[in-house]
């Protein structure tokens, strides 16, 4: 591959920033390096992987150390430039969680695009003030340097208007108070893959678990998406990390009229002190609730696995059926024991797992005589924001 010019992507969160470098040239990405800078705040820690030699580079910096936002950034792009090999960078793509009504694909950032972005931030306070942030520094860093922004709601906008709309006053729907859908860089991502891997589960009718700190399901009908179980905002749906998912909207008013919390406490709640973490009290971690033998745990976990099923079958309705399912991110992709305890709710439907597959991880999980295929397909965000901003700069 002739190789004229790199992309750059750029996930950016509360303590940390994922990067991936792409080669670009010829109509192809390839991934040169990723990695992230961990743990900013406080003893931050840089990590890197090279995808052809498999070489690691780390660095870290004394805990207390005065690193800022802008810091990290310009040490990043100085690294960045050195491995480059002879490329021009080109431009930087970054995920945004929550475009709204209105920035609906991926697009090149510019001062009214900031303004969007920064509006949005009440509709995801835990991820939209980071992206924001990283676009802020970037532009103070390098001005020159074009930026495309690629949005986790824009693969559910095609969505009908019956998964749209809430039951409210139809003013308050057009106002934007409406079922965006989350992850969607991530299902995008998959929906492609699949064609590649099932070209004929493909076409039908299927849904995707993703399943990490973060989890949600969407269903696909023909590759595109037809539903998706997060809705206004990135805390509807499953029981998550630290996420309440799905509550009746009447415990909010409770809790604000007989318990006096405030609205910032309610936020706290059900974003930073609810799902696994707060029926465990344990850990949002996963892993450690699997590990645990405390009961809370335990409960904590056959919650998350019961409602995944529960969802499952509501998505396959949206689907107009069920031809497969498939499980991706973190957890989706790296425990079995989910997986498992997820598709033994939906032995009804003819679901069932390979005892020997579901140790191995493989692409397909399913047991040779389950009625509904199983797979497990590894998400990547990182090529799909590089494969958005290829198009909109090239």
């Amino acid at each position: 591959m002739t190789v004229a010019n790199a992309l750059l992507t750029i996930n950016a969160g509360s303590s940390s920033i994922k990067f991936a470098l792409f080669a670009w040239g010829d109509s192809r990405l390839d991934l040169s390096v990723s990695g992230q800078v961990e743990r900013i705040g406080s003893a931050p820690r840089f990590l890197a992987h090279d995808a052809a030699s498999g070489a690691v580079t780390s660095q870290s910096w004394a805990r207390g150390a005065a690193r800022s936002y802008e810091d990290i950034f310009d040490s990043l792009l100085e690294w960045i430039d050195g491995h480059l090999q002879g490329a021009t960078l080109r431009g930087v793509g970054h995920r945004v969680v929550h475009g709204g009504q209105h920035l609906a694909a991926p697009v090149r950032i510019t001062p009214d695009v900031t303004q969007e972005i920064e509006a949005l931030i009440p509709l995801a306070p835990l991820h939209q003030p980071h992206s924001l942030h990283a676009i802020q520094t970037l532009t103070k860093l390098r001005p020159e340097l074009a930026q495309v922004a690629c949005f986790d709601t824009a693969f559910h906008r095609g969505h009908c208007d019956a998964a749209r709309f809430y039951a409210l006053p139809r003013a308050l729907s057009e106002s934007g108070i409406e079922r965006y859908g989350f992850h969607g860089l991530s299902y995008e991502f998959i929906a492609s893959r699949l064609g590649e891997v099932a070209p004929d589960l493909a076409r039908g009718s299927v849904v995707v678990a993703h399943l990490g700190n973060g989890a949600s399901l969407c269903a696909l009908r023909g590759g595109k998406s037809a539903e998706s179980t997060m809705g206004f905002t990135a805390v509807d749906g499953l029981p998550m990390g630290t996420r309440t998912g799905a509550i009746d909207p009447g415990v909010i008013l409770y809790l604000q009229q007989s318990r006096g919390m405030s609205a910032g406490d309610v936020q706290s709640l059900i974003y930073n002190d609810s799902g696994l973490l707060g029926v465990s009290g344990i850990s949002s971690d996963m892993r450690t609730l699997l590990d645990s033998s405390d009961p809370h745990a335990a409960e904590a976990v056959d919650m998350f696995c019961y409602r995944i099923a529960l969802n499952i079958a509501a998505m396959a309705t949206a689907a107009g059926g069920l031809d497969a399912i498939v499980f991706t991110a973190g957890i989706g992709e790296k425990s079995p024991q989910v997986r498992a305890r997820a598709c033994a709710h939906l032995a009804w439907l003819g679901v069932a797992i390979d005892g020997d597959a579901k140790g191995r991880n493989d692409n397909r999980i399913s047991a040779p005589g389950s009625r509904v295929p199983v797979l497990v397909i590894p998400t990547n965000e990182e090529a799909m924001i590089a494969r958005h901003a290829a198009s909109v700069l090239g």
